[in-house]
């Protein structure tokens, strides 16, 4: 019985995608499927976005690095909240930028099943991570999130330390990696203030020269 497949760095594009998403409306068995670099593009996150919305054992997705940029986001996004099977999605690399953020933040106020999303360098500004803060207030599923090498800066900060200090469920979230975002000592003191009642780890520089902070209060 095939449980994982990983078709990474094969260039199977927005058709192989569509092909796997005629699979996946069907498939039983599949819990993780690894696409990694293989331009799928928009159309083809499209295409995987409606196979997931008929797939029942699918908890993990990798789409590292596929250009699927904010139009194939919001695809995505719109099956993500309502998805009751994903708990790991890896959407790194992809242009996503703050309207797909945007998107992504909608659909977490409303994913209860998610527990991890890896938004790693996806030209992410303040603009976007205030949607995606807005969704920690109300989700309670969320243990990690990734966002390292974006550009949130303290103003990005602020609002995730107002997520997650305006949380008014039960806060699940126990790692936030915030690696390279210039962050300056404002941010990390907003942050620091928001975790004073929580217990969360917050890695936001350990190499590079802006800051480096673990907080575990």
């Amino acid at each position: 019985t095939l449980t994982t497949l990983n078709l990474s760095k094969n260039q199977i594009g927005h058709i192989g995608a569509q092909h796997l998403a005629d699979a996946l409306r069907h498939n039983t068995t599949l819990t993780t499927l690894n696409l990694l670099g293989n331009k799928i593009g928009e159309i083809g996150a499209q295409h995987l976005a409606n196979g997931l919305q008929y797939n029942k054992t699918l908890t993990t997705l990798n789409l590292y690095g596929n250009q699927i940029g904010d139009i194939g986001t919001q695809h995505l996004a719109d099956v993500l909240g309502q998805n009751k099977t994903l708990m790991i999605i890896t959407l790194a690399y992809n242009q996503i930028g703050d309207a797909g953020a945007e998107y992504l933040g909608d659909a977490l106020q409303h994913n209860t099943r998610l527990m991890s999303v890896d938004l790693s360098r996806n030209d992410i500004e303040h603009a976007g991570t205030q949607h995606l803060a807005d969704a920690l207030k109300l989700n309670t599923t969320l243990i990690t999130i990734t966002l390292a090498y974006n550009q949130i800066g303290d103003i990005g900060t602020q609002y995730l330390a107002d997520g997650l200090r305006l949380n008014t469920v039960i806060l699940a979230i126990t790692t936030l990696n915030l690696v390279a975002n210039k962050i300056g000592d404002v941010g990390a003191q907003h942050l620091s203030d928001a975790l004073r009642h929580n217990t969360v780890i917050v890695f936001l520089s350990p190499t590079i020269s802006y800051i480096y902070l673990h907080l575990s209060i």
